[in-house]
């Protein structure tokens, strides 16, 4: 890979039309972008996650009979505490003060669905909070019933939703930019 020693953080080595990696400086390593010139605006994302259990645990979350005690209340408390670790736990996301912290847990048959929203007045984006609440919420769903069934499974993690900042709205189907 070929890099830009002017610091610009350019590493295409010049090439017309290549991509310009943000968070990588000119010498190739990784960085932290600077978003100080970045507008503050309203961010908000939605992710969710989709675990897949069995019918004894699906049993069990319903009847409210796991030993741990109420998984959605437990789950729930993972992903917003997760939400708001997010700049500790992925190395170049920027630590965010967050205006709100939303985690839902839906048992549907035998998938626990999680969505979170997050919103944050800020000059960067959101997902990754987002992001990060609904996979620590599926961990947590996985520690509350591993006793029951073995085989839990995280099928899907994925934003469903990305607004604010200067590229706008974005939903899943959306074309990308």
């Amino acid at each position: 890979m070929s890099t830009d020693q002017s610091g610009s953080g350019d590493v295409s080595g010049g090439r017309r039309g290549s991509a310009r990696l943000s968070h990588v400086d000119g010498a190739g390593r990784a960085r932290m972008v600077d978003v100080s010139a970045k507008a503050v605006t309203r961010r908000r994302a939605v992710a969710e996650a989709v675990v897949r259990v069995s019918e004894d645990l699906a049993r069990a979350i319903r009847e409210q009979t796991l030993g741990k005690g109420d998984l959605a209340s437990v789950v729930r408390l993972a992903g917003i505490q997760a939400a708001k670790r997010t700049g500790h736990l992925i190395p170049l996301c920027h630590p965010l003060a967050l205006d709100h912290v939303g985690v839902e847990v839906d048992l549907d048959g035998c998938e626990v669905r999680i969505t979170a929203e997050v919103v944050a007045t800020a000059r960067t984006g959101v997902e990754m909070e987002a992001l990060t609440a609904v996979s620590v919420a599926a961990l947590a769903v996985i520690d509350m019933g591993k006793s029951i069934d073995r085989g839990i499974v995280i099928e899907r993690v994925r934003l469903l939703l990305k607004e604010g900042g200067s590229r706008g709205r974005w939903t899943v189907g959306s074309p990308k930019p």
